[in-house]
């Protein structure tokens, strides 16, 4: 069941961090607007949104075979922590009863942020992996 577990969520967090760079790709607008809201304006420039979603797409690509990583885990994991900070609000408040701003949508952000921890601490344990296979040989 391990097993299993390791690589759907490996599998699942990947695809997520391919699908917002998509994004940043289709929707730029989109991308833009989620800048100023959540990350200070930080990175609203259109070939900038497009940058950072093509190395969304390609650490994403690499989390779902499992390819590099030891080099690829961190940076997952700093992506998805630097996303769950941003919502910070809807994690500590999720209704916004106390702090405005908050939306519930987004609490899972700390989910998966908590994942991509699970999925770099039991790398070892990942065996369904391109690295896990060829560890193996």
């Amino acid at each position: 069941m391990k097993r299993w577990g390791l690589f759907l969520l490996r599998v699942t967090i990947g695809w997520l961090l391919v699908l917002w760079g998509i994004d940043k790709f289709q929707n730029v607008a989109h991308g833009q607007a989620v800048a100023e809201t959540f990350y200070f304006g930080i990175g609203t420039q259109a070939a900038l949104l497009k940058l950072f979603g093509a190395f969304e797409i390609l650490i994403g690509a690499m989390v779902v075979f499992g390819f590099w990583r030891k080099r690829v885990y961190p940076v997952m994991f700093a992506v998805l922590l630097v996303t769950a900070i941003g919502v910070w609000k809807s994690i500590i408040d999720p209704w916004g009863w106390f702090l405005d701003g908050s939306n519930v949508l987004f609490y899972p952000s700390a989910i998966i942020a908590a994942g991509a921890l699970v999925l770099w601490g039991a790398m070892d344990e990942d065996r369904m992996s391109v690295d896990g296979v060829m560890a193996k040989d």
